[in-house]
């Protein structure tokens, strides 16, 4: 069998085989750059040097004994990793760990949720999080964008958020069926964008329309960023689990599900007001809507 060259080497390839000669600070940093692919994309050196316990050096020392130039060269290898990984593959290496694991499916998923989750728990975080509510809720109207799965997100967002008595459309639909909802975007407007690399087609379009007509995107995804940093007024930087498993979108949930009673909070008296507008009009619909779950 003819043996692989470094540069066509996946980068969990490239550490099994480097790991036997790394010295152990060498070896618990390239273990955090398998694990933690989202928090090297997104950190500085001296901010991954600080979550292992190691010096910034050792964040080099560690990408080139894996055979990168440094830690940019490292940062491409990754984002090739999670761009280059099709559903079958993600499915695959989690049903791996699953096979690998005694804690079974409902442990496996839940695992990497408190791993997602514990990002939201940071003070940049919440500041960021502020900042973006503040955007959305001062905008003359909101779009939320998402295709495929977080489609169904964007579509959960901007019904909840129009029920607030906040006007809010999805941008969910792919291909040239975006230009009929993207079109009414206006300056004054705000768009949430939840979207992951790599740069499809309809994230690029969106960018830049919105960066023509002065309308701030706030991206809700972290592996994107890097690629689309200035044309993006903020990130919360939230992953879908392990960056090459399966796509998981619960963290996303239960981000946009904050962002609800944060917006609500916003104005109280108009939120309330809009909802018992909302269960009047199901009501006039249903005359017996008010009464289900009530026993006669």
């Amino acid at each position: 069998m003819t043996e692989q060259a470094p540069d066509q080497l996946t980068l969990n390839e490239r550490i099994d085989a480097a790991l036997p000669s790394m010295s152990p600070a060498e070896q618990k940093m390239a273990s955090y750059f398998r694990s933690q692919k989202q928090a090297v994309l997104l950190n500085s050196a001296a901010e991954i040097s600080a979550k292992v316990g190691a010096s910034d050096a050792t964040v080099v020392r560690t990408a080139r004994s894996l055979g990168f130039d440094g830690l940019a060269d490292l940062r491409e290898a990754i984002l090739a990793d999670l761009t280059a990984a099709g559903p079958e593959g993600r499915l695959s290496r989690t049903l791996e760990d699953l096979g690998a694991t005694s804690e079974g499916a409902l442990g496996l998923v839940l695992r990497a949720h408190r791993e997602s989750l514990e990002v939201m728990s940071s003070v940049a975080f919440s500041e960021a999080f502020a900042r973006t509510v503040q955007a959305l809720f001062s905008a003359r109207h909101r779009f939320v964008f998402g295709i495929g799965p977080s489609g169904n997100v964007a579509e959960y967002a901007a019904l909840q958020f129009n029920r607030l008595g906040l006007s809010t459309t999805a941008l969910s639909d792919s291909g040239i069926g975006l230009a009929d909802r993207l079109i009414s975007v206006e300056k004054g407007d705000a768009i949430l964008m939840i979207a992951h690399a790599p740069v499809y087609r309809e994230v690029s379009v969106v960018l830049d329309y919105a960066e023509a007509h002065e309308v701030p995107v706030l991206l809700v995804g972290d592996s994107l960023y890097p690629h689309v940093s200035r044309q993006v007024a903020e990130v919360l930087p939230i992953s879908r689990g392990r960056a090459d498993h399966l796509a998981m979108h619960g963290t996303t949930i239960v981000l946009i599900e904050a962002m609800i009673v944060a917006l609500a909070a916003e104005d109280k008296a108009s939120a309330l007001s809009s909802l018992a507008k909302f269960g009047a009009l199901r009501g006039a619909i249903d005359k017996h809507w008010l009464k289900r779950g009530v026993k006669k």
